[in-house]
């Protein structure tokens, strides 16, 4: 509790200094694809820091680049906020988005200004976090199973029935483990792991972080998540205990895009701006998020699972989170897993 009274004061003391409320300087469509308990309070940060009325809808990565798809011709929203990178990365491509430099551009960690230029600086990364799962330790004992330490292990016959994940055409989180384990363990190899999983699957959840609720609850043995997901349960006193599997892993660098034909362009540069400076992404850990920031002076939560604490792949997000790559992979999951194993 000592150690975490320094931050949390540090934390009181951004948040105060954040403006007060403007005068109304108009209105900002955001799409925001982190949980619900971390978008509604950077929102309406964002509304008392500028005066701007924030319209905020909440979705999944994958929903959220399914919706911008279907009104290019008549956009509706202005900003997207937040979700893994793959698919920003494939709606840059698509031309959905637009570029835009932010004068922050300097202020950010080395994986973020590179996956902006990797993009053409249609997309830029706002947060970072290491791919894994949690288990629930009191259902592990009572099962007599022995932990599970890599991804090997959860295609066991013990497991059968006992793990959650969510859907790749939704999540973010999903597809990024389709692409890790592709870049772990070759293409032809991580296929054959995931029809040995899908046996083991008990729900295919349309949320990423829902899979980590679940192991918490009790609902799933195994949860695969993205490792701060995992953390925010624990924290909350649930009894799992948290892994980076062993043969190594992939991450997420959480994105934010300008849509194509923004009808508010110049208060979604503001935001833009805004969400990239250390006070707006400090609010992360207001909200039990425990990512990586990408403002190199914004204070990272003692809880954050650290990047030097993981085996970590080289994850390619220029080839993964191609249109042509992330299409393939979808397509042969859904084709030799959730299909063709049933």
């Amino acid at each position: 509790m000592a150690t975490r009274r320094p931050f949390a004061i540090a934390i009181a003391a951004i948040l105060a200094a954040l403006p007060a409320a403007a005068q109304a300087q108009g209105n900002l469509t955001v799409y925001c694809s982190v949980q619900e308990e971390w978008c509604r309070p950077m929102m309406a940060a964002f509304e008392r820091a500028t005066g701007i009325r924030v319209a905020m809808t909440r979705k999944s990565s994958g929903e959220t680049l399914t919706q911008i798809r279907a009104e290019a011709s008549n956009p509706r929203g202005d900003v997207w906020w937040g979700g893994t990178g793959d698919p920003h990365m494939q709606a840059a491509q698509e031309n959905l988005t637009v570029e835009y430099r932010s004068p922050r551009l300097a202020e950010l960690q080395p994986w973020a200004t590179r996956q902006a230029e990797q993009a053409q600086f249609r997309t830029v990364g706002i947060y970072a976090g290491a791919l894994g799962y949690s288990y629930n330790t009191r259902e592990l004992e009572r099962r007599r199973i022995a932990a599970p330490t890599c991804w090997a292990d959860l295609a066991k016959p013990e497991f059968r029935g006992e793990v959650q994940v969510a859907d790749p055409n939704t999540s973010g989180t999903a597809y990024t483990m389709l692409a890790t384990l592709v870049q772990v363990m070759g293409e032809e190899p991580a296929f054959t792991y995931l029809r040995a999983l899908h046996r083991n699957v008990n729900q295919y959840t349309r949320s990423g972080a829902a899979p980590a609720r679940a192991a918490a609850t009790g609902e799933t043995l195994v949860g695969i998540t993205f490792l701060h997901d995992a953390v925010t349960q624990k924290l909350a006193g649930a009894p799992v205990n948290i892994v980076a599997p062993c043969e190594g892993t992939g991450y997420e660098i959480g994105s934010m895009s300008i849509i194509r034909g923004a009808r508010n362009m110049e208060n979604a540069r503001r935001f833009y701006d805004w969400a990239l400076s250390p006070e707006a992404q400090a609010i992360a850990a207001t909200a039990n998020s425990f990512q990586l920031p990408s403002n190199r002076a914004a204070p990272i939560p003692p809880q954050a699972p650290r990047f030097e604490d993981v085996r970590l792949i080289d994850y390619d997000f220029a080839r993964w989170g191609s249109s042509e790559e992330r299409t393939r992979l979808l397509q042969r999951w859904e084709r030799e897993v959730r299909a063709g194993a049933r």
